[in-house]
């Protein structure tokens, strides 16, 4: 048996979340109970597993789309910041002649070089193989990918002086790259705020060479651009310093700051450009080039490659306004948060300052403000997740302006959950607010993560960790606040049929909606969520628990998960998820390296960042302490059980969702600690007083 509890009375033989029922067992029969688990979840994998976002390609598009790609600038350093009519005119014309997007550069060290995105543009994988860690998954030695296409490929330095004859004859077919395959790379040279009139006229003296653009053309046609060849400009690396050895060993320097960079394609001209690596209109990843040149020559790669091809969006704002904002949001989110979030979550602060003075708790309007504080912090969670529907990164002062949207979202959230009929109870705010976090997650990720990147709560786009779906802390949050949603629910529903239908039905959504590849697309959730909320519904309906249940649960998810992953990997390859392309990496005999390569990126986490470290200590206190209040002589915990037995089966199932998402996420620490935050949050929010009444508010 799991999880003794010596301490229980004999009218608690075996179960763990209170006394079993007359009758309990003939009411829910483990079968029904673990198979309603496992067929629902088949079936929502089953409806929501194909689906996905489509390509944006049509009929319309798809002739200047499929034409190959015949040369590729190259630069680095230049951002959309840089790109102007009135500063580099001939740059804008490619723009205005060609799809756009901020493309993310991030390499094997802090800040990308140029020399990191040079080899990253011939093999298709981030920095050098020479130098970049085991963990970092780069095939050594590296592969030139783009050797394979027929007629080759041509180098030309353009950097300081323009070649106009050996471009001119290497387009035409009299050079030494085939006229109807060949790809030609220039190189225009580094882009630095001093130089961009010249590099600007570099630019122009090649697009001249192969065919000239014609600036004032409208967005959207080609007609500006008509004799010019396919074409990509690419800024490969954020600088290119004088000496990118100590960079690329040492990953640091000081003196630069790294940002998405510009990327274009006259073969979709008037676009947003979009892949499959980000699904996001306006973001593409440099790994994201290879791929477009090669499926452009109709070649395959001789590995499994980590980016896909360029795709074309129509969108409703300027595709160069979009890219420019994806530019500036990234670069100023991380100084424009802190101030947003600190200030909302002080009203945690102060009312757990509150509960801790024993004279202010005893009070009955401070420890009613106390907890209403204590509901209402966690709301800035899914309101900064969403912050990116105001654009506050083009406001004179960003930071303020991201702080009005937290404060003017939370607000409303907060009247939301201190003002319903749920206030009267103790339980009713912090189950709604909990609720409300995790909905609202969920919500944006099953609407396709629209919102999320360049804000404070997404993946930062110059970081490039993720663009789409649940990251790691973004599902402790959803697990943390669904059990404590279904914690207070339970102090509502008396019997274990209501609180099991409860957790399975809560569980199924939460686990479609974390795994789906158009929505969380989280390989990891699913190996966590079936099992937590499986171990959930065994533990308040009163059925003893057994070793073979637990092994069940774990088996069902794993189950669950490789179903969806290969209903993901039988949709086309620039539709898939990274679950389909897990199936791929395993089907190309590198799933213990994908194994290995996770788990040391969990444990490093610990050695880079000694915070995450101790937070992670912390976690384990908090666990061992949540589970033995009455060892630990916690009366508040105690009197909670007393009042409401089925606490106590949610922080178990707490507990373990939470250590066992540790261990099979890469960046297990994060989840922990979104996790441990919540719970704190939670738990306070609804511990009573030593003076409350057994049932009241």
């Amino acid at each position: 048996m799991l999880f003794p509890r010596p301490s229980l009375p004999r009218a608690f033989p075996r179960g763990l979340a209170g006394p079993t029922p007359r009758g309990s067992r003939r009411l829910l029969p483990r079968p029904v109970v673990l198979a309603a688990m496992c067929v629902l979840l088949a079936t929502a994998a089953a409806l929501l597993g194909p689906t996905g976002p489509a390509r944006a390609d049509d009929g319309a598009d798809a002739g200047a789309s499929s034409a190959p790609v015949r040369m590729v600038l190259v630069t680095s350093g230049l951002s959309w910041e840089d790109v102007s009519e009135e500063t580099t005119p001939h740059l804008q014309c490619l723009a205005e002649n060609a799809g756009v997007g901020a493309m993310n550069t991030t390499s094997t060290t802090v800040v990308s070089t140029k020399r990191q995105g040079e080899e990253t543009l011939r093999t298709g994988f981030r920095g050098l193989a020479a130098t970049a860690p085991s963990s970092a998954g780069v095939p050594n030695p590296p592969t030139d990918q783009l050797a394979r296409i027929p007629g080759g490929t041509t180098e030309i330095d353009a950097s300081e002086d323009v070649p106009v004859g050996r471009i001119s004859a290497a387009l035409d077919g009299d050079g030494a790259v085939d006229a109807d395959s060949g790809v030609l790379l220039v190189d225009l040279g580094s882009s630095t705020p001093s130089d961009l009139t010249a590099l600007d006229e570099r630019a122009g003296e090649v697009l001249d060479a192969a065919g000239g653009c014609a600036s004032g053309s409208a967005a959207g046609s080609a007609a500006g651009a008509a004799d010019l060849p396919r074409t990509l400009l690419v800024s490969v690396a954020a600088t290119d310093p004088a000496d990118p050895a100590a960079v690329e060993t040492q990953g640091s320097i000081a003196s630069r700051t790294a940002g998405l960079q510009v990327a274009m394609d006259t073969g979709r001209p008037g676009e947003a450009l979009s892949s499959g690596s980000t699904h996001q209109n306006g973001l593409v990843v440099l790994t994201d080039v290879l791929p477009t040149v090669l499926e452009s020559h109709g070649v395959e790669p001789t590995l499994t490659l980590p980016g896909q091809s360029f795709e074309g969006v129509d969108t409703r704002v300027d595709p160069q306004q979009l890219a420019l904002d994806r530019s500036l949001a990234a670069r100023l989110v991380d100084g424009a948060s802190p101030p947003a979030f600190f200030s909302w979550l002080a009203f945690g602060a102060v009312g757990l300052v509150l509960l801790l003075i024993t004279p202010l708790r005893r009070r009955d309007r401070l420890r009613h403000a106390a907890r209403s504080l204590l509901a209402i912090a966690p709301l800035c969670f899914p309101v900064a997740l969403m912050s990116t529907l105001v654009p506050w990164w083009r406001a004179e002062h960003p930071a303020l302006a991201l702080t009005g949207v937290v404060w003017a979202g939370s607000a409303v959230l907060a009247a939301v959950v201190l003002a319903g009929p749920w206030r009267r109870s103790r339980f009713g705010p912090p189950g709604v607010a909990f609720g409300l976090v995790a909905g609202l997650i969920l919500l944006e990720s099953a609407l396709g993560s629209p919102w999320q990147t360049g804000s404070p709560l997404g993946a930062n786009a110059i970081s490039g960790a993720r663009f789409y779906g649940l990251s790691n802390h973004l599902f402790g949050m959803v697990l943390a606040g669904t059990l404590a949603a279904l914690g207070c629910l339970f102090t509502r529903l008396r019997t274990p049929r209501a609180r099991v239908i409860a957790t399975v039905a809560t569980g199924v959504v939460v686990s479609a909606a974390c795994v789906a590849p158009s929505m969380g697309a989280d390989f990891g959730s699913m190996l966590v969520c079936v099992p937590t909320f499986g171990l959930l519904a065994l533990l308040v309906s009163g059925i003893p628990l057994r070793w073979w249940h637990v092994l069940g649960l774990y088996a069902a998810g794993a189950v669950a998960v490789v179903g969806v992953s290969v209903l993901d990997w039988l949709r086309p390859p620039a539709s898939r998820s990274h679950l389909g392309r897990f199936i791929d990496d395993v089907l190309s005999g590198g799933l213990g390296t994908v194994v290995l390569r996770k788990l040391g990126q969990n444990l490093q986490m610990l050695v880079d960042y000694p915070g995450l470290a101790l937070v992670v200590l912390a976690a384990v206190l908090g666990s061992v302490a949540i589970l033995m209040p009455r060892r630990l002589h916690w009366r508040a915990l105690e009197q909670l059980d007393e009042e409401h037995p089925s606490g106590r089966s949610v922080r178990i199932a707490l507990v373990a969702g939470g250590w066992l998402g540790y261990a099979v996420n890469d960046t297990g620490p994060v989840l922990i600690a979104a996790v441990l935050g919540l719970s704190i949050l939670a738990l306070a929010a609804v511990l009573p007083a030593r003076e409350d009444a057994p049932v009241g508010g």
